[in-house]
């Protein structure tokens, strides 16, 4: 979803999974928009399973989902306003996947299940987040068991964030802008 110039929103589960439960698993993640596309019209890109490209690794290591950018060719449904490789690594115990972006990308790693080793080196267990330092990303994992890894890179914007409740934007006014925005109902009404 971008939000943009503004939209109210609420998150529902499908109706049956509601009414019986069962496992979900979700990451939410909020990527900032350069200051000029920060007003543009919100949009919402439902992309299912089924349109999510996917890389088979060598050697049944696993696959990697390809959410947004590009892996080994492998181009990813969703669009975004600035370069982004959000990608989804599916690894077998003692699979392996190699990585390469650039190295002025903000590159990090964020253990969903099972564990890994980054370069033959450092061990990142469940439910931590590997940061790198920008110091050139050719990198690898190794699951270490069944592991899932959301892989995450992009190109800095550079521009200054102020970010308060659910607005992120570049300056205290513009907040204070879209907060008012808010209280007019420019953003919508939500229904039930």
């Amino acid at each position: 979803m971008t939000a943009a110039s503004g939209v109210l929103h609420k998150e529902y589960h499908e109706e049956e999974f509601s009414k019986t439960g069962g496992e979900f698993q979700m990451v939410q993640l909020w990527v900032n928009l350069p200051a000029k596309d920060k007003m543009s019209t919100p949009k919402y890109q439902g992309i299912t399973n089924e349109q999510i490209s996917k890389y088979e690794l060598p050697d049944n290591a696993g696959i990697i989902e390809v959410i947004a950018g590009n892996y080994k060719g492998t181009k990813g449904a969703a669009s975004t306003f600035t370069p982004v490789n959000l990608q989804n690594a599916k690894l077998n115990k003692g699979g392996k996947a190699f990585f390469t972006f650039p190295s002025n990308y903000n590159t990090a790693l964020l253990i969903i299940e099972g564990s890994i080793k980054v370069n033959n080196n450092e061990v990142i267990p469940t439910d931590h987040f590997g940061l790198f330092e920008n110091k050139g990303e050719d990198f690898a994992i190794e699951a270490l068991e069944n592991s899932i890894v959301l892989i995450l890179s992009g190109e800095p914007i550079n521009e200054p964030i102020f970010a308060h409740g659910p607005f992120v934007m570049n300056t205290r006014e513009e907040i204070i802008d879209a907060m008012n925005d808010v209280s007019a109902g420019k953003f919508g009404h939500l229904e039930d």
